[in-house]
């Protein structure tokens, strides 16, 4: 398979995905290392692709008429992460980013498509094991989500919880 087709493939790959799809994974199937596949992603983004990345993995974006979005600004210590998060998938809502106002660079966004308490512990796990810092580090604990439902209820319950444990800003 040359170069082309495997990025052919990649894509029917994401396209078929109804999950992100790790680096990893397209590697090993793509028979090349995770690094040929970051090559591509990067390639295949100038080319005008929308591939995401989350900590999950690559997908491609697409826009879900059927859901509800919100963004909301919250502030919590880095301990209460896992908290805020949890308590966010438990109402049935998707934290579809975080994102910070840098000085300098002005909007800094992390895709994070959390959806699940797996996806939550995944997250956890990761942060831990990478000993990466969180970007509402950079802001003392100041953040936005964009919080994506199926419903308009679920956002308002989401703004709720995050009212109760005193981490939403209004």
């Amino acid at each position: 398979m040359n170069t082309e087709e495997r990025r052919d493939q990649i894509l029917k790959i994401l396209n078929q995905s109804a999950r992100p799809v790790t680096g990893t994974q397209l590697a090993e199937q793509m028979g090349v290392s995770r690094q040929v596949i970051v090559q591509d992603m990067a390639v295949l983004r100038a080319a005008g692709e929308e591939i995401l990345a989350s900590p999950q993995g690559y997908y491609l974006y697409h826009t879900a008429i059927e859901n509800y979005r919100t963004v909301v600004a919250v502030r919590h210590t880095p301990e209460q992460t896992e908290d805020e998060l949890i308590a966010l998938v438990d109402v049935g809502v998707e934290i579809v980013d975080v994102i910070v106002e840098h000085e300098i660079y002005g909007e800094l966004r992390g895709m994070l498509h959390i959806a699940s308490r797996e996806d939550v512990r995944q997250f956890i796990d990761q942060l831990k094991e990478t000993g990466a810092r969180l970007l509402s580090e950079l802001t003392d604990g100041v953040h936005l989500h964009t919080l994506e439902a199926r419903r308009p209820d679920q956002l308002e319950q989401a703004r709720e919880v995050l009212r109760q444990r005193g981490y939403l800003i209004e």
